[in-house]
């Protein structure tokens, strides 16, 4: 079996498969305080909780933002799965031409996303992942990655909001029923979830503008649930589009990947 891990700045979300077909997939926090025998042991506990052997990973996929705990990540699985890990990165064959200035600043998690959606939803398609930070991103229709572009994410847009004046108080992000708030409360719900929604709708339309023709819209990511509705321009939900990348990823490059 093939274990992948998302490790974002927030959440690490991981997932083991079996062939193509997912069998377990947990998320739990990013921790950069940890040590590697710490998430050794927060790992080989969810796997028993599932009656699952780590002795059955094959393979390890990784696509990490949190470069900090790279190192930390990589001793884990060598010292827990007895594996060496694959991180997503330069050299690694994707199979899609990313045609990204600098490929070498592209995000692990943003070429994984690319890989999934087209493979599961064909091209051309947008992609956009909810997260820390909202990333966008464009397959054309040959399968070649165009590029994209990251607004702040939902969360971090509130964080700086509230942190970053006097008197605005911490607010749940929720759905409001109107956009016309009568209290400060509401107006900050409303603001948020309508102006984000805004976004999305407009950043989708100018890019189906410049691809010149339709494309189907996957939205992946913690928030996608919560804006899919109202933005309206969303065509499929797939919140294990980055861990279906990774799988991918790891297939297309696992000759000489670790053993044991």
């Amino acid at each position: 079996m093939i274990f992948t891990m998302d490790i974002g700045n927030t959440n690490m979300k991981t997932a083991l498969f079996d062939g193509d077909q997912m069998v377990n997939y947990w998320r739990v926090s990013t921790n950069k305080q940890y040590t590697s025998d710490e998430y050794g042991i927060l790992l080989c506990n969810l796997f028993a909780h599932e009656g699952v052997d780590p002795a059955q990973v094959e393979g390890i996929a990784i696509s990490s933002v949190a470069p900090t705990i790279n190192f930390t990540i990589e001793h884990m699985c060598r010292n827990y799965f007895h594996q060496a890990p694959m991180f997503v990165g330069p050299g690694i064959k994707t199979g899609i031409n990313i045609r990204y200035e600098n490929p070498r600043e592209l995000g692990s998690d943003r070429i994984a996303n690319a890989v999934a959606a087209y493979a599961e939803y064909g091209a051309p398609c947008i992609f956009i992942d909810f997260g820390s930070a909202t990333t966008f991103g464009v397959v054309d229709e040959g399968g070649a990655f165009l590029g994209g572009c990251i607004c702040p994410g939902v969360k971090l847009a509130s964080e700086a909001l509230v942190t970053g004046t006097a008197k605005l108080p911490r607010f749940e992000l929720t759905r409001p029923d109107r956009v016309i708030g009568r209290t400060t409360l509401t107006n900050l719900q409303s603001g948020m979830y309508y102006g984000y929604v805004g976004l999305v709708r407009n950043i989708v339309r100018k890019m189906k503008q410049e691809l010149g023709r339709e494309a189907t819209v996957v939205a992946t990511g913690g928030m996608a649930l919560l804006f899919s509705e109202d933005a309206k321009c969303i065509d499929k939900l797939d919140g294990l589009l980055t861990l279906k990348g990774l799988r991918l990823i790891y297939e297309r490059n696992r000759e000489g990947n670790g053993t044991k």
